[in-house]
């Protein structure tokens, strides 16, 4: 496996680090040799940082990525534009801007407030990072854990409620800003310490040096072509840029029948069983394909940027979920009497296969009404969604067990090193950093606990709407607590393979959710007993005890990118904080905005059939609203709960990883063994729904193309093309969905073909068993 660089520039360019280091007294070398490989080791601390030019490119690129992800997370085949957008697309906007900007000193209030240059010298590599870490906020808020304003949907948009705007804006910065609070009193366990390198901003590291140093030859490995042959990489994302933007138009508008591919459904157009197995939409997706690129990236993120031995891993799952496990329980075994509903849906059900009226159990407090549940019905859930939910208690223990056994002892050893004195012998890059002045860390403090003081004094002020009370609040706050720190080392210390820095994703949203021990199945479950019946007290816990969480360790990752760069600390504070207050507010915008101009946008009964805004995301995040708040854990998971049996998945999720790891310490000459990872192997099922069949199956073949065929034989193609071509197939496809929509479909110039009909199989979400009547299906 070879380096973005060729061995011989590699070799020259460490000498030439390591002897100005030496020269300096910088100190030693970074003691991972992945980071000592990629990050380069000097640094000029008269580079002029935040520039005019950082501050508008990066509040510019906060903004529109904000605007798409927020625009795109509706959408029926959603997606999520990473910052590697940024990363590309800012770098020839810099360079013009230091190209036409005069050289000028201007004044603020004549000198009172400073003053700054519009055009300090060249662009440089730092002014690009810190847009980048601007960039970072808008897909960390608008991206796959947007879960803030994913609950302040369900209100709106599924529970109806009156909630002000203030209040929702106050639940998405107090979550933002609880997790920068966490960031910062963890820096100096997780970002200083050389031990916690965090593998992912590798890529991101190769791909700056890559954009600011000049392109050469390379070894590009057997059967690999010379990295400087063909276009240079700006020249070759414009190419496929808008190559993607225009061919967006086919399935975005006039030719929907893209996004599913069902063609069983039209050999078959009488048969439930054949639609069942093939719909891309309502079934197993068997045959089915999707020539879209939002339909391939939507749920697991860009597969170009995923590990093989990830995807490898996910394939068998995948495959041994969907054409084993659903067939056999679906039609051998009739399991939580699935025949009665339909073999894939994210919607719930009464026991006779109807669609589950929740405000027929709901209080005007959204309170669950007891009595009128036990008169209604018991819940039940299609039966791909509750083995999926089965599936996330096996991946919660597996992952921890896992964890434990292959990773445990190095991260014991890194933890203690890091976090004992022998952590103050500080690697090159921590003292090249200590040249700046550092972040007082009360100004963290300040951050943390204002947004704990606003947090508990929202369970006062907006107790009906939030529902969670103050201990709760607190409760939330213990958990977020208890957990960032083992798994901030977990993330910092390890991968699911101990893999090439070139193979690390850049996708922030990827990187977190393979990496981090899915907690939130625990949360659930414990605020669903101690709060059971209240659905927005669930969905306000999970955001407090979680996903601050998620949100501190994406700071902490960009705290250590800064690192590397060498970045000053003040500067990383600036552009982090003003970054995520503008992303807040722009993020609440657009889907205050959406939530108020779209019609019935969600409500999947009263859109048309075609409309884009069905909300997969939001849906999902209404079901678990509903099964662990509303209805609650105890009902369907407890001693007599329909679904109590998917409980044994959290033991079996720990007993399976013994067996792979006896196996490799048994056989060490066998290196696939230890590539078997059973959290993994259960991710292939994760997301489903909202994610079809179809999307992580295209998912997985794009990716088995890129990152096996093409890595082992184009691999200079791939070495220099391949986060090039991510990016610009993200890009064009965003743009290309925001043009259709304000200058064709917010107009209601809608087609109606049978090329805009998204999936031929009207029958492939009709229960089978004998004697339940659904709307349009035959009964048995």
């Amino acid at each position: 496996m070879t380096s973005l660089k060729s061995p011989v520039a590699a070799e020259e360019q460490a000498a030439t680090a390591a002897a100005a280091a030496a020269a300096k007294g910088d100190g030693e070398r970074c003691p991972v040799e992945e980071v000592a490989l990629v990050v380069p080791e000097t640094d000029d601390p008269t580079t002029p940082v935040m520039t005019f030019r950082a501050w508008t490119l990066g509040l510019a690129s906060c903004v529109v990525l904000i605007f798409l992800n927020t625009f795109f997370t509706y959408r029926t085949q959603p997606l999520t534009i990473s910052g590697i957008l940024a990363q590309i697309l800012v770098l020839p906007a810099g360079q013009f801007m230091a190209a036409v900007l005069p050289n000028r000193e201007v004044r603020l209030l004549g000198g009172r407030l400073g003053s700054f240059n519009l055009n300090p010298g060249p662009f440089n590599i730092k002014e690009h990072v810190i847009i980048t870490i601007f960039a970072n906020c808008g897909v960390s808020y608008g991206g796959g854990d947007a879960y803030s304003i994913g609950a302040i949907t369900v209100m709106k948009a599924y529970y109806k409620q009156s909630l002000g705007f203030l209040c929702a804006l106050l639940i998405v910065l107090t979550t933002q800003i609880l997790g920068y609070g966490w960031a910062g009193m963890l820096r100096r366990y997780l970002v200083d310490p050389a031990d916690m390198w965090w593998p992912s901003n590798l890529a991101q590291v190769s791909l700056f040096r890559a954009l600011h140093e000049k392109e050469g030859g390379g070894d590009g490995g057997k059967g690999s072509s010379s990295p400087s042959r063909g276009p240079t990489r700006m020249r070759f994302f414009l190419i496929f840029f808008f190559a993607s933007f225009a061919y967006y138009a086919l399935p975005g508008y006039l030719l929907p029948i893209l996004t599913f591919f069902s063609w069983a459904c039209w050999a078959w157009p009488h048969s439930i069983t054949a639609q069942q197995v093939g719909s891309g939409y309502h079934g197993l997706g068997v045959g089915a394909f999707t020539l879209d690129w939002a339909g391939i990236s939507a749920y697991h993120g860009s597969p170009l940027v995923a590990p093989w031995a990830s995807i490898a891993n996910t394939a068998v799952g995948f495959v041994m979920f969907i054409y084993l496990i659903v067939p056999l329980c679906y039609w051998k075994f009739n399991t939580f009497d699935a025949r009665k509903f339909p073999i894939f849906s994210n919607q719930l059900f009464t026991a006779s296969g109807q669609k589950y009226d929740t405000t027929k159990v709901l209080t005007r407090e959204f309170d669950l009404n007891v009595a009128a549940y036990e008169s209604y019905g018991k819940l039940y859930l299609s039966p791909l969604f509750a083995i999926s939910i089965g599936s996330g208690f096996l991946r919660f223990t597996a992952t921890i067990v896992h964890v434990a056994l292959f990773h445990g002892g190095d991260i014991w050893r890194q933890s203690r090193s890091a976090m004992s004195s022998a952590a103050a012998k500080m690697d090159v890059h921590a003292k090249l950093m200590r040249r700046y002045k550092q972040v007082p860390q009360w100004w963290f403090l300040v951050l943390l606990v204002g947004s704990v003081a606003v947090s508990l004094l929202m369970s006062f002020v907006y107790k009906e709407e939030v529902q969670l009370p103050w201990w709760g609040m607190l409760f939330a706050f213990a958990l977020a607590f208890v957990v960032t720190l083992p798994i901030g080392v977990i993330q910092a210390t390890t991968n699911q393979a101990r893999i090439h820095p070139s193979l690390i994703t850049m996708n922030h949203r990827r990187r977190r959710s393979l990496i981090q021990p899915g907690y939130d199945i625990i949360a659930q479950f414990m605020i669903g007993y101690a709060l059971p019946g209240k659905p927005i007290a669930n969905l306000l816990f999970k955001i407090y005890g979680r996903i601050s969480t998620v949100h501190a360790l994406s700071f902490l990752a960009d705290l250590k990118l800064g690192h590397y760069m060498k970045i000053p600390p003040r500067c990383m504070y600036t552009a982090q904080l003003v970054g995520t207050v503008v992303a807040g507010v722009v993020n609440l915008a657009v889907a205050w905005w959406m939530l108020g101009n779209i019609d019935n946008i969600c409500d999947v009964e009263a859109l048309h059939p075609d409309s884009p805004w069905t909300c997969p995301k939001y849906r999902v995040t209404f079901d678990a609203s509903v099964i662990w708040g509303l209805i609650g854990p105890a009902r369907l998971f407890g001693r007599h709960g329909l679904y109590r049996n998917l409980v044994w998945l959290f033991l079996a999720g720990a007993v399976l990883p013994v067996p792979v790891w006896l196996l490799s310490r048994a056989f060490p000459e066998k290196k696939w063994i230890a590539l078997i990872n059973i959290p993994v192997i259960s991710y292939g099922f994760a997301g489903m729904p909202p994610a079809t069949p179809t999307n992580i199956a295209s998912w997985l073949v794009t990716g088995t193309i890129f990152n096996y065929f093409v890595f082992k034989y184009r691999k200079g193609w791939w070495q220099k093309y391949n986060y090039v071509l991510s990016a610009a197939l993200d890009a064009g496809t965003a743009f290309m969905g925001v043009l259709i929509f304000f200058a064709l479909q917010n107009a209601h110039h809608e087609l109606k073909w049978w090329g805009t009909e998204v999936d031929h199989c009207p029958l492939a979400s009709c229960p089978t068993a004998p004697g339940i009547a659904v709307k349009g299906c035959p009964v048995f």
